[in-house]
């Protein structure tokens, strides 16, 4: 089975549930209640995704949830149980800003940004959610700035790079034009007069 990543479907995934709303509407013949709830699913291994699901009870809302946010897992790119680097993204009213951290560090990260980047795998990093509030917005921006994220290769450092024939070639200074030094003017020396003491 494949989800709409094209990405094969684990069955060894750990779902985590990040909201649950009761949603009532007024009818004619008196309040409609239902549910709606918000999961995150992750394999710890570089996978998550949320799902939302609605019914008229908690269980199936849960169910159908789960079995959404199977179809939406991506792929994270991981860099030493950390980002590869810093992003900022907005989405809707929301704002994310992830930071890679070293090893040791932990999550310094609050709401559903927590829940999903320990679901992912990542372990050390630190961030910040402004301008909404609203968990369901929260987790979409979250999902879609870990989108934006690039992979990183494991050597940091670099290779060295081969010079080319052309980039071998002793660079030619030109010569720098000698100035010509100024004549030194000769100052004549006054005659000193001798005053003979009578």
């Amino acid at each position: 089975m494949f989800n709409r990543q094209g990405l094969p479907q684990s069955e060894k995934l750990e779902e985590r549930i990040l909201l649950i709303r009761r949603v009532s509407k007024k009818v004619t013949g008196g309040n409609y209640v239902t549910f709606s709830t918000l999961v995150a699913v992750g394999d710890r291994k570089g996978r998550v995704g949320i799902g939302m699901g609605r019914s008229l009870e908690v269980p199936p809302s849960i169910q159908k949830a789960v079995a959404q946010a199977k179809k939406n897992l991506i792929r994270v790119p991981i860099y030493k149980q950390s980002l590869p680097h810093q992003i900022m993204f907005k989405y809707k009213a929301a704002k994310i800003l992830l930071k890679p951290a070293p090893e040791g560090t932990g999550l310094k990260v609050g709401g559903v940004a927590r829940i999903i980047l320990d679901l992912a795998g990542v372990y050390n990093a630190s961030g910040k959610v402004i301008g909404s509030r609203n968990q369901v917005v929260n987790a979409h921006a979250m999902i879609e700035a870990i989108k934006k994220l690039r992979p990183r290769s494991k050597s940091s450092k670099s290779e060295p790079v081969q010079l080319t024939k052309q980039e071998t070639k002793p660079i030619q200074l030109k010569p720098e034009r000698e100035k010509p030094a100024k004549p030194v003017e000769k100052t004549a020396k006054k005659p000193v007069k001798i005053v003979k003491k009578s």
